[in-house]
């Protein structure tokens, strides 16, 4: 396959049109916003081992940058993130305003002894210090992630991509888990809590991302043999 791709900057990547890059932006917005509104605050517990709920799907988050940085290059990837971001903001912005929204009173008619009203603010009324948290976490975790991937794909000169995938994930992970749990949840939670819930999460999404290697180099190298190209970000560039 390596033959047949046209390897190129991360400059170039940049200003190029690919076929298939907009459909994985937006599958990112569409997985970052849904495990932060749906998945971001609810601890499970499955035969005593508690963890955080979004996890089963938010590291696909990071699985689709992975993809992004391999495949279009760091930059490229930095714009998926910001929108992403963008859209979880807007996303948590635009919950809160109609939490907010006095309701009619047709509609907030009782349900099993919980009006209407209360369990609207129950699954979307998110604290303004789990959306910061959030939010902070996802945009410095996810380009943590992207940095890490590129530099090393340089270094390792585009070979051992599991190395690479699982190596990004370690470091970006765990930038997303310091910054979130802590500043979302200490003071609400017990101390015991949140450091269960940070340290069991960060394995798992660790673990879901070295289970779902075979599956990113399928995509990878589907994509790059689409796309006819390698992006390699040249050292010393933005990233």
């Amino acid at each position: 396959m390596a033959e047949a791709l046209r390897n190129i900057s991360g400059e170039e990547a940049s200003a190029r049109h690919f076929k298939y890059f907009d459909l994985l932006l937006a599958a990112t917005c569409v997985i970052v916003v849904c495990s932060n509104i749906i998945g971001a605050g609810k601890v499970a517990d499955i035969g005593g081992f508690a963890f955080g709920a979004g996890v089963l799907f938010f590291p696909l988050s990071y699985v689709l940058g992975d993809v992004l940085t391999e495949v279009y290059g760091y930059k490229r990837a930095r714009r998926a993130i910001r929108a992403a971001t963008a859209a979880a903001l807007f996303a948590a912005v635009m919950a809160g305003i109609i939490t907010l929204m006095p309701p009619a009173p047709g509609w907030n008619a009782d349900i099993g002894g919980i009006d209407r009203q209360s369990a609207f603010e129950a699954n979307f009324g998110q604290a303004p210090r789990i959306v910061a948290a959030s939010l902070l976490a996802l945009y410095f975790g996810e380009i943590a992630n992207a940095r890490v991937m590129a530099v090393m794909k340089v270094r390792m000169k585009g070979s051992r991509l599991w190395q690479r995938t699982i190596g990004s994930t370690i470091v970006g992970q765990g930038v997303d888990s310091l910054i979130f749990y802590p500043l979302a949840f200490l003071g609400v939670w017990t101390l015991e809590l949140v450091l269960t819930v940070m340290v069991t999460n960060y394995a798992l999404k660790v673990a879901w991302e070295a289970l779902l290697t075979p599956v990113t180099y399928k995509v990878v190298n589907a994509l790059k043999r689409s796309e006819g190209v390698d992006v390699y970000d040249a050292p010393g560039a933005d990233i």
